[in-house]
């Protein structure tokens, strides 16, 4: 205990009372001067948090906030002058605010149609694709890392070059085999920084020409060599292919659907109140 702040601090006795008198239905948790945290009102971070976490924490973490904020409450209030008309005024229409929030959140949650179609996605990125300039490279590649010194090289190597539905099984095999490392995603789009990591291509700082000018890339350290079939390349503040935005295009006409349906709630609210003359302007 120090000063005026009393704290319960251990997962153990947390909510214990400060003494036998104290109310056992609502045992006070923190004090600051004449502020008071009772039980009551951090209950809810236990009941409301994952079972993965760690609620002694959360719940510590909540006073230590709660103190802060009644000592620099405690504090302005010595220092300034305060016009509680105003004051009372702004937490009118912070209430009204939240209130109407909660209803709208709640009503639109409610009401929202989170399924995205194919069709939606395709005619979204049709009317938009300019807006979704690329901002780094991504690429469709295999890559495979070996040990340079197997004799199984030229066969990678040629399995690279080749283009069929067989070849895709027998690199794929291949690599399970020899590789120390894979990616035979071919039909995902990656960022080409992310695949190249840890490979002595982050060096080269020329990638466009490198992508330009190679199909297959091949670079070798020490022990490893690296090989990347390109496939297909954006370079940056190119159009990236519909595959790579489909899952924000899908986020994008989900937000602009409850945009719509929380303007339409207000204006359906409004209009009913006129035709009912529930409200008078007065000039």
């Amino acid at each position: 205990m120090t000063g005026s702040i009393m704290l319960f601090m251990s997962s153990c006795d947390l909510f214990k009372m400060k003494n036998e008198q104290a109310d056992t239905d609502d045992a006070i948790v923190a004090t600051v001067g004449n502020a008071n945290l009772y039980h009551s009102d951090i209950d809810h971070i236990s009941r409301e948090m994952s079972p993965d976490l760690d609620s002694a924490e959360l719940v510590n973490r909540y006073i230590q906030s709660w103190v802060k904020k009644q000592l620099v409450i405690r504090e302005a209030s010595q220092n300034l002058t305060l016009n509680e008309a105003e004051i009372n005024r702004k937490l009118l229409d912070y209430r009204y605010a939240l209130i109407a929030y909660e209803f709208e959140k709640n009503y639109v949650e409610k009401t929202l149609d989170k399924d995205v179609t194919q069709k939606e996605i395709e005619e979204y990125y049709t009317n938009n694709n300019q807006n979704f300039a690329l901002k780094e490279i991504i690429v469709r590649t295999n890559f495979v890392k070996l040990k340079k010194n197997i004799p199984q090289r030229r066969q990678l190597e040629r399995l690279l070059n080749r283009n069929s539905e067989s070849q895709k099984e027998e690199l794929k095999e291949f690599a399970i085999r020899y590789a120390n490392n894979y990616f035979m995603e071919d039909s995902t789009w990656i960022n080409f920084d992310d695949i190249i990591l840890n490979t002595p291509l982050t060096k080269n700082n020329n990638h466009v020409q490198l992508l330009r000018n190679e199909k297959l890339i091949h670079v070798d350290d020490e022990t490893y060599a690296y090989y990347f079939k390109i496939l297909e390349y954006r370079l940056q503040d190119q159009v990236p292919p519909l595959e790579f935005v489909k899952d924000e295009i899908s986020k994008i006409i989900v937000n602009k659907r409850r945009a719509e349906i929380a303007e339409k709630l207000k204006r359906d609210i409004y209009n009913n109140a006129l035709e009912n003359n529930e409200f008078t302007i007065y000039e």
